[in-house]
């Protein structure tokens, strides 16, 4: 008897104008100590499927028509609450694929874990913060005892996967369902772990269902691979024959799809859209009942750069060595030192007043679709709400035409806007969170991760259209990102952090073929294993 059996699972969503079937009649196994993994692009029904094995769906508004669900020989359809808690979160684990919004905000690291512990294994504070401490250098957090104070907004986004995966492998689970897992983790951290979940894999004899996009995690890290499109299960087998001999061409799709080409080569005496010159981002270590400063977080430290219209400014490094700061610190969304400029004009010292009437010229896609997008408000509200702060278009009716005009644009049919986002899957909510940046018609974008949740052939599409919103409007992109294949499609120049410091920049080129810094070089080195791999699959 398999440690999880589902059989004819169907997953049915109410929506406007009526019912989405979101996983049509899905059967597989999972043993004891294997790895099975689901891939297929955004909106296939990869987690709504796992989702369904915790029975964590949003009833009423989900239901199953049919289908069974065993763990362990139990059936696990219509148990009530009681007997699911003694499995969710002891028996199954679970690492979401958008941790900002799966931890608690105003809770702080150490209570987060403690918390699965004292509930599931009874024990008591002391032991509980040890064995916190514990599990965040298990998943190689650095200066893991001042992180068990620190709250979710405070650590990178890489840095709060990594306090999930520890959360989820607290109680050591027969089954950990990993759903993205290392989506916000750059080259040399996935490597990590991956490798650490195997180790664990193997000490426990546990089994992992692994949701992913990632083709070449899925080469190296699973036994069996499921692929699924459109709510359907169309392949699946052990990992060697679908990824050698694959029989359906949605399979062969996906092995072939990856982000190509590169940009339109810049225009260096193009002007400058922004600027900074010695900027500087510090955090506060406070400690003590009055919260003294005892030292310094230097998340961005002495930085400055050029981005021209009509020129991508890629920035990589690992998870906490300052990107994203870098990024919100020149859209003056959080305080710095230093000096920036957008257009000429020096914008340091402006007022919130002042910098309203900029902020249409200046956009952001933020690293988390589902964080950044409101529960409360449909599609068509969150596009057009910049168009109703700026008071672009003459009325409700010609914003909603701007509106379908962009989601259409962007890949989305425009006959979504009265929904919500709950009902799209990672990647369809990135897609809305890039229309709402660009109607606006920006003159800088900073695009955070944008790339991050989406699938291989979305990701190519994200990419081709981003590079045509350049070319055709003089876009200036300042592109985070730890995914190097990316960054090296879209970027005509690189900027490499560490630590905060920018220890090497440089054209893409040089960057890619000829780098100096022994950091960038292992990220290069991490990059080339993974295209190794990848030519691999695609030969096969």
């Amino acid at each position: 008897m398999a440690l999880l059996e589902v059989e004819d699972l169907w997953v049915s969503f109410a929506a406007e104008g009526g019912v989405v079937e979101a996983v049509r009649g899905a059967s597989f196994t999972l043993e004891r100590g294997e790895t099975l993994a689901i891939v297929g692009e955004s909106g296939s029904g990869k987690s709504v499927t796992a989702l369904s094995i915790l029975q964590l769906l949003p009833y009423p508004k989900a239901w199953h028509p049919r289908g069974s669900i065993r763990f362990d020989g139990r059936e696990l359809m219509g148990r009530d609450d009681r007997e699911l808690r003694a499995i969710r979160g002891r028996r199954i684990g679970m690492i979401f694929q958008e941790p900002m919004t799966s931890l608690n905000p105003l809770h702080t690291v150490e209570r987060q874990i403690g918390e699965v512990l004292l509930v599931h294994r009874g024990m008591g504070r002391a032991e509980a913060r040890a064995r916190a401490l514990e599990l965040l250098r298990l998943v190689q957090i650095p200066d893991p005892e001042s992180r068990l104070g620190a709250y979710p907004h405070q650590l990178s986004g890489g840095q709060r996967q990594r306090v999930m995966i520890a959360m989820a492998l607290a109680n050591e689970p027969d089954i950990l369902i990993a759903d993205e897992p290392t989506t916000a983790l750059d080259v040399t951290i996935q490597a990590q772990i991956l490798k650490l979940l195997k180790d664990l894999q193997a000490r426990l004899g546990m089994a992992i269902l692994l949701i992913t996009h990632d083709l070449t995690i899925v080469r190296r890290f699973a036994d069996k691979v499921a692929v699924m499109t459109e709510g359907r299960l169309v392949e699946q087998g052990p990992v060697a024959r679908i990824f050698e001999r694959p029989q359906h061409p949605y399979t062969r799709h996906l092995l072939a799809a990856e982000p190509k080409g590169e940009p339109q080569p810049a225009n260096p005496a193009a002007p400058v859209v922004m600027a900074a010159r010695d900027l500087k981002v510090h955090f506060p270590i406070q400690r003590g009942l009055l919260k003294r400063t005892v030292g310094w977080v230097k998340a961005v430290d002495g930085i400055s750069l050029d981005v021209r219209a009509g020129q991508t400014v890629g920035v990589v490094g690992e998870s906490g060595s300052g990107k994203t700061t870098l990024g919100l610190a020149l859209l003056r969304l959080l305080p710095s030192r230093g000096e920036i400029r957008f257009e000429g004009r020096p914008i340091q010292g402006l007022g919130w007043k002042e910098l309203r009437p900029l902020r249409r010229e200046m956009q952001v896609v933020f690293q988390d679709p589902y964080g950044s997008l409101s529960p409360r408000l449909s599609v068509g509200q969150i596009v057009a709400e910049g168009l109703e702060l700026h008071r672009i278009g003459k009325n409700a009716a010609e914003r909603r035409r701007l509106v379908a005009a962009i989601l259409e644009e962007v890949g989305l049919d425009p006959a979504i806007q009265d929904r919500y986002p709950h009902e799209f899957s990672g990647g369809q909510r990135q897609r809305i969170s890039i229309a709402r940046a660009m109607v606006l018609h920006p003159r800088l974008v900073v695009l955070d991760e944008p790339t991050s949740a989406l699938d291989m052939s979305v990701q190519a599409q994200i990419v081709d259209l981003l590079r045509d919103l350049q070319r055709r409007h003089g876009l200036a992109y300042l592109f985070i990102s730890h995914d190097l294949r990316v960054i090296r499609a879209m970027s005509h120049e690189v900027i490499v952090m560490r630590a905060g410091e920018v220890v090497e920049r440089g054209p893409t080129e040089a960057i890619f073929e000829r780098p100096r810094h022994p950091y960038t070089q292992a990220l290069m080195a991490a990059a080339l294993r993974i295209e190794a791999v990848e030519s691999e699959l695609v030969a096969g």
